[in-house]
């Protein structure tokens, strides 16, 4: 429990908002269930949650003492009442979700309770299979990104064990990723992989592609084929040969054929966000996987992605 008590310069307000400002961890939905189970009092009483609060008023609030914290990136689940998840399987050591476009990963620096990895910590929480007052240091966490106007697949591991092992295998490239893109124009040839050189400009949060080596660049290389063509537009599938930022989007640009709606690197300026769809995964285990194991050759997808639909194409 924790008192409060009402000053000058929070006096007049509401006593459902002034809460919601002082407990910011407090999802808007537990908050009104407190107040209707009087579990937030005003003057020692319950009270309804439209009374304004005067100065000199006493509150008593009778909530857990990990909405008291200050809000960060690790305790922003707190503050989802309903997680919003596409879960495309899980299981007692991991979760794959399909992240929609528009959804962050992470935050981008600021607290921000929209992320995936804390919708999923919020999922966890709740079903009470991760407690966070009992680890010392482990939180679920996600094993790949993509970015933020992508949709996809996203591995997010419960355990550590399971964390640890899936980090391994990816660096190994152990678990196949195939991605679904829209493109302006036709590639020739239709089938083929792109090579060349990125360099991360990490301040603006964007890449360049050269054909020559470069101080500072990496070497990239993208697997494609094409699966369709309709209206000047093609889509192709593409496999990630090496994992570079923006890769698929970068190469697709400098080849002459950029991902349809994407701004940064295409022609689509008011574009709503690049056609790209990290659409299939394939745990292709070639060396032990430990108690992963069980996972090896399963193969999952999402949904058919609207623009692929576009062009005829059903997963």
């Amino acid at each position: 429990m924790k008192t409060l008590k009402i000053g000058k310069n929070d006096a007049g307000q509401r006593l459902d908002r002034f809460v919601s400002k002082a407990v910011p961890l407090l999802p808007e939905s537990l908050l009104q269930k407190y107040i209707r189970l009087k579990r937030i009092k005003l003057n020692g009483k319950g009270s309804k949650r439209d009374v304004r609060i005067s100065e000199g008023d006493v509150l008593e609030l009778y909530i857990n003492d990990e909405f008291f914290e200050k809000p960060t990136e690790d305790n922003a689940y707190l503050r989802i009442s309903t997680p919003r998840l596409d879960i495309v399987y899980e299981d007692e050591n991991i979760i794959l979700c399909d992240k929609k476009p528009g959804v962050l990963c992470h935050s981008a620096g600021e607290w921000d309770v929209n992320t995936l990895i804390s919708n999923i910590k919020a999922y966890l929480y709740q079903k009470g299979e991760w407690k966070p007052r009992e680890e010392h240091s482990f939180a679920p966490a996600l094993a790949n990104r993509i970015d933020r106007n992508t949709q996809g697949i996203v591995i997010a591991a419960k355990t550590a064990e399971a964390l640890r092992i899936l980090d391994e295998k990816i660096r190994a490239r152990e678990i196949d990723k195939r991605y679904l893109a829209a493109i302006h124009g036709v590639m020739e040839p239709k089938n083929g992989t792109l090579t060349g050189y990125i360099f991360k400009d990490a301040k603006n949060n964007r890449v360049y592609v050269s054909d020559e080596p470069k101080k500072g660049a990496k070497s990239a290389a993208t697997r494609y084929r094409t699966l369709a063509v309709k209206d000047g537009k093609s889509l192709v599938e593409c496999e990630l040969l090496t994992g570079r930022t923006h890769q698929i989007r970068a190469q697709f640009s400098h080849a002459g054929h950029p991902l349809v709606g994407d701004g940064k690197y295409g022609r689509d300026r008011d574009g709503e966000g690049q056609q790209l769809c990290s659409y299939k995964l394939v745990f292709s285990f070639k060396t032990d996987a430990g108690a992963l194991n069980y996972l090896l050759n399963k193969e999952f997808t999402v949904e058919t992605p609207n623009f692929a639909s576009f062009f005829g194409f059903s997963i």
